[in-house]
């Protein structure tokens, strides 16, 4: 399934995407297709794929690996500062690869790691400045086109396409082990 006529406006003057052409394509093909059901579904998987992208691509601009970003990106949340279990935890990682992933992120400057205060026998992980700033850095631009999509919503229609999502989102987490973190 790869092209779908984009075309001019629907009838009703809605604009029309790709996805459009992918549901007149297949509901032929398979006459019991909830056109709406289809429509939301591949929408939902394009816009991940485009967001997944834009996120690599910001990886890039910033000299990033995905393991380096997830980890900073895990740290950032813990206030900038964690302990290598804790990251390990957050990560769902073995504590021996968070170790591996923070000796290279301090070689390149990103963090460091210091005497914990609360017991000397550990350590603490930081953000320095050079990992703040790449973090920070990358989720600017992810952070601008996720602004740029959803801005074609009103706030009122932003906050009911949130609910809509959380509603399917608390059944999909119910529903099995995808290992929601």
């Amino acid at each position: 399934m790869t092209h779908g006529p984009q075309g001019g406006p629907a009838a009703d003057g809605t604009p029309r995407d790709w996805t459009d052409g992918h549901v007149e394509r297949w509901l032929p093909v398979l006459p019991t297709l909830d056109p709406d059901i289809e429509g939301a579904v591949t929408r939902m998987e394009k816009l991940t794929v485009h967001l997944r992208r834009v996120r690599e691509q910001s990886l890039v601009d910033f000299d990033l690996e995905r393991h380096e970003f997830d980890t900073l990106h895990k740290l950032a949340g813990r206030g900038g500062a964690a302990s290598p279990s804790e990251l390990a935890a957050d990560l769902d990682l073995a504590p021996a690869s968070v170790t591996g992933r923070l000796d290279g992120l301090e070689r390149r400057g990103l963090v460091r790691r210091t005497p914990s205060r609360r017991d000397r026998r550990r350590v603490d992980v930081e953000l320095t400045e050079s990992g703040t700033t790449a973090w920070e850095g990358a989720m600017e631009i992810l952070g601008r086109e996720e602004e740029r999509l959803l801005h074609v919503l009103p706030a009122e229609e932003r906050r009911r396409l949130s609910d809509m999502l959380r509603r399917i989102m608390t059944v999909a987490e119910k529903g099995g082990d995808a290992g929601w973190r």
